[in-house]
């Protein structure tokens, strides 16, 4: 993941943002230990799967892009780079001979 330094030596975030109008920089660091993955036995309930840090800016929607990846329950047939940008997807798994998929991706954000 990418980490974008502030300004002043301030460390660094995921995301940093300058408001146009007081010229203030805000930003959004990803906390890479928080993350976890989501498992068959979570499906179809919420979990927390990342926190982040916000400072002056806070996250209101969520649109998934490539990268994710899963792997088969019964199998364990690694499936790389899934785009879940139309928030669906599916493939077959040749070892058990049956279609797999992530389907109706939704999220929510929950303040700490």
């Amino acid at each position: 993941m990418d980490s974008v330094p502030l300004k002043g030596g301030r460390g660094s975030a995921s995301m940093v943002q300058k408001c146009k109008l007081c010229s203030r920089e805000n930003s959004i660091d990803i906390l890479r230990d928080t993350m976890k993955p989501y498992n068959a036995e979570d499906n179809e309930q919420f979990k927390t799967i990342v926190q982040f840090e916000c400072r002056g800016l806070e996250p209101v929607d969520f649109q998934p892009q490539a990268g994710f990846a899963a792997e088969g329950a019964e199998s364990g047939t690694r499936f790389n780079e899934i785009n879940l940008q139309e928030k669906d997807w599916n493939d077959y798994d040749e070892k058990v001979k049956e279609s797999v998929g992530i389907y109706e991706v939704t999220h929510r954000f929950v303040k700490c």
